[in-house]
Order: structure tokens, then sequence, then C-alpha cells
């Protein structure tokens, strides 16, 4: 809202393009917070939010500035273009703004490489979280068993490729966990042996998961060690599981009547995949920096500490 000469408000509304804020006729200025700030998630990336939006007005400000906005917080694409840059090392102390903004209501957490301090601030507020992403983190087992008390509420979790989280934070999770329906736990391609053996094979994992996550109806695990003793137990012990993703899980051979049980499931991805289903090749989770320019780019729109306030 602006004020015009003769001290009338003069009424606007907003639309971003190119991560640019444009003022056009209107009357935002009579919204509530609530109503703006459900604008706002839906047309403004998260790290515009806080840099553009925020500077707008001082109703607009203090709207960002609430936990209308961040409900769901959404900051795997920003943290990615942190670690390209070189700036990770922002990446938990970000969460933990935009974590205190949302007044522990967030129900949504999705990063990217967070560290130990930022999971930790988070779950101990994240009783409400019922989503939580955070492939190739660095939190550790201890961290998980610490912590994961405040995270009774937790339906979907993506530990995808954190390697510092073994059986021991997933036995964590599964017995804190009990809503859980969706576990992600798919492992990077290079941690497999180049020459397969019986000794190579480790179903401890998926053994823990068919012991405390009983619940589950989805479940990601391609490029891990399991075997078919794993796939047998997945199978009798989560009676709800209805999508089993499995590729590149070589040492599975699916004897017996496995293969006929799997294909009972709505949804099953064999460890043998097809040409055409390559996930990693071209994958959109991975930044390919298609449309920067150049570094200077990237950083450009990676926000410093200083930009949340």
């Amino acid at each position: 809202m602006e004020s015009t000469d003769d001290g009338e408000s003069k009424r606007v509304c907003v639309k971003v393009e190119n991560n640019a804020v444009c003022m056009a006729g209107g009357r935002w200025d009579e919204l509530n917070p609530e109503i703006l700030a459900s604008i706002f998630v839906r047309i403004v990336p998260p790290e515009v939010m806080v840099r553009t939006v925020a500077l707008v007005c001082r109703n607009w400000m203090e709207t960002v500035s609430g936990p209308y906005c961040w409900v769901e917080i959404d900051l795997e694409g920003w943290c990615r273009k942190c670690c390209v840059a070189n700036r990770s090392h922002l990446i938990d102390p970000i969460v933990r703004k935009i974590v205190c903004r949302s007044r522990s209501t967030f129900r949504k957490l999705s990063t990217f490489r967070l560290g130990s301090v930022g999971f930790s601030f988070a779950a101990n507020r994240g009783r409400c979280l019922k989503i939580l992403q955070i492939p190739m983190s660095e939190v550790t087992d201890e961290v998980v068993e610490k912590h994961v008390g405040f995270l009774v509420n937790l339906t979907f979790l993506d530990i995808s490729y954190c390697l510092k989280i073994t059986e021991k934070g997933l036995k964590a999770f599964g017995k804190q966990c009990k809503s859980l329906t969706h576990l992600r736990r798919n492992m990077p391609l290079w941690e497999l042996p180049t020459n397969l053996e019986a000794s190579d094979v480790d179903n401890q994992e998926v053994l823990i998961i068919a012991e405390t996550m009983r619940g589950l109806q989805r479940l990601e695990f391609a490029f891990n060690r399991l075997s078919d003793t794993g796939v047998d137990a997945i199978l009798t012990h989560c009676k709800a599981l209805t999508h089993l993703e499995i590729q590149g899980c070589w040492h599975v051979e699916l004897k017996g009547d496995l293969e006929e049980r799997c294909g009972k499931l709505v949804d099953f991805q064999n460890p043998w995949m097809n040409e055409h289903e390559d996930s990693f090749a071209g994958s959109s989770d991975i930044d390919s920096g298609e449309g920067e320019s150049d570094e200077e780019s990237i950083y450009s729109e990676s926000p410093s500490s200083s930009d949340i306030d």
C-alpha cells in the first residue's frame, strides 16, 4: 500500500515475474495476513519471499515474518544452490530462522544437506511436522536418537543418501514415529560393490524397517544391498504396503513366490531397471544449473544469512 499526495491510500497488488515484484492496481491492502500469506506461498519462491516481498511495505513484512507463510517450508532448491555456490554453511542458520518464523506450526520441512544443528532445532519444534525431507543430510545416529521423540506425527520421511544415519537411526525413527506411512531411503549408486558377492549382502536396515515400521504403505529403497530375505521380511510384516521400489538392489533374485507377491502390489519397481527408467540420468532432483548464465547468477539467487531477519 502506498500513500498519495493528498494522504489517501493507494491500493496495490503484486505479481512476481523473474523474481521481481511488480506493482499494479488492486485492493491487496485490505487482505488480512492469513489470506495474503496463502497467496504468497502459491506464487512466490521462499527465497524471493524473504528478500523481496518483505520490502514492499510494513504489512507485507509482518505477513512474511509470521507463521502463515511457513506452514510448509520447502527450501530444498535454495539449499542445493547454496551447495553449488559453496555456501552450505548458510543452510542450518536459515532453517533455524524459518522454523522460528513458523512458531512451531510447520507441517512440512524440505531441505538438502541439513546439518545436525538444523535438524535438532527443527525436530525440537516439530510436533506438528508430518513431512520431513532431508536428502544427503549430515545428521548422525546420535542426533536422531536424541531428538526424534518430538516427531510423533511424522508420516513421510526422506533420508536418502544420508550416509551418517545407519541402522541405529532407522530404528529410532521406527520406534518413535508410529504414524510413518512413506519412507524414502535410496542410496548412492557408487556405494555398491563392483563385484557382487554373498558377503556384500546387508539386510540389517530393511529388517529393522520391517520390524519397527509396520504401517508403511510406500517404501523406496533403491541401490541398497538387501536380498530376498529382506524383501520377504517387508512383505510379511508391512501388511499395508502398496508401493515398493528396489531398483538397483542387485542381490535380490525374487525366488520362490516373491515375484508373485510383489506383483500383487499396486506399484512394484523391480531391481532390474529398464533402459528408459534410469531415474538418475537427467533427474529433476539434481540441479543441472540450466537457466543460469554463470556462477554469479547462482550467488545472486542465494540469500545470505542477513537476508532473513
